[in-house]
């Protein structure tokens, strides 16, 4: 995990991040602060064993999960382990008082319903398509063009860690001939069927990168092997620019436009020469 940054920071002051560390930190936090402890557990602050296998259990699942989904900054480190943290907290809270743990799983799911995780709002040039026939049409539409897609969904917390980095590529490589789009399939059920992308709330296929060329598909992440089993993807910066090799796919649209650019003076220049001619 990296160290945080300045944009890393400010996305952590956001209200929906504040409010989550407060939420897991709770139990803990009530245990450490001897007035709190007083109050809350009327002087009972030390930790039982069933309280301690629980932390310690929590802490396993939260750096397995760190490892395989890849949370290399603070920011998607903190959003995958916010869950987790919650669950223990409730139980918990449940243990220590079963009111506690009313009360707790009522502010849990309030801040579930009233503060969802922030979406991306920076700089881009992606298209976000409406509908599935006019993601058809606009992939199909010129030829020796190439998108790139980002199957996603809004609740995913994969999908909003991804959003600034995809963003972020789109800003860099994004050409009149090579371009980049997004596609809910939390909407659009129909386009992640018909390109075989499990949409429901377990799914692991959340985001999929796929590269489009002259409107067919040729490369996707992640991959599905020959069993069916899915193959892990981290979904960072750099994976996604070798694996799609983006700098050369990028070069190589530069010079189809540099190409078309050639042509369409050459004949500019023809028919002007037609014209005096005349």
């Amino acid at each position: 995990m990296a160290f945080v940054t300045v944009d890393e920071l400010k996305t952590l002051l956001h209200p929906y991040y504040i409010v989550n560390l407060i939420l897991s930190l709770s139990f803990l936090t009530c245990k450490l602060i001897p007035p709190v402890c007083e109050i809350v557990f009327a002087g009972e602050c030390s930790f039982e064993m069933r309280e301690t296998e629980i932390l310690f259990f929590l802490l396993m699942i939260v750096m397995i999960r760190a490892r395989k989904t890849g949370s290399l900054n603070v920011v998607s480190y903190m959003t995958n382990a916010f869950v987790y943290c919650k669950v223990a907290n409730t139980v918990l809270w449940f243990f220590t008082y079963k009111p506690y743990g009313l009360l707790y799983l009522f502010f849990f799911l309030m801040q579930g319903l009233l503060l969802p995780q922030p979406t991306y709002s920076g700089p881009q040039k992606v298209l976000y398509f409406r509908d599935g026939k006019t993601f058809k049409e606009e992939i199909s539409r010129e030829k020796k063009s190439a998108w790139i897609i980002e199957f996603y969904t809004a609740w995913n917390p994969s999908c909003v860690n991804f959003a600034p980095i995809f963003a972020e590529l789109s800003e860099t490589y994004a050409l009149d001939n090579l371009k980049f789009g997004k596609v809910d399939v939390g909407r659009f059920p129909e386009i992640a069927a018909e390109f075989r992308i499990s949409d429901s709330a377990f799914s692991k296929q959340l985001p999929t990168i796929m590269l489009f060329k002259d409107g067919n598909p040729v490369m996707y992440r992640p991959l599905v092997d020959g069993s069916g089993k899915l193959l892990k993807f981290i979904f960072n910066k750099e994976n996604v620019i070798n694996t799609f090799d983006l700098n050369n796919l990028h070069s190589e649209s530069k010079k189809i436009l540099a190409d078309k650019e050639k042509s369409r003076k050459a004949s500019s220049s023809g028919n002007s020469k037609h014209a005096k001619a005349d």
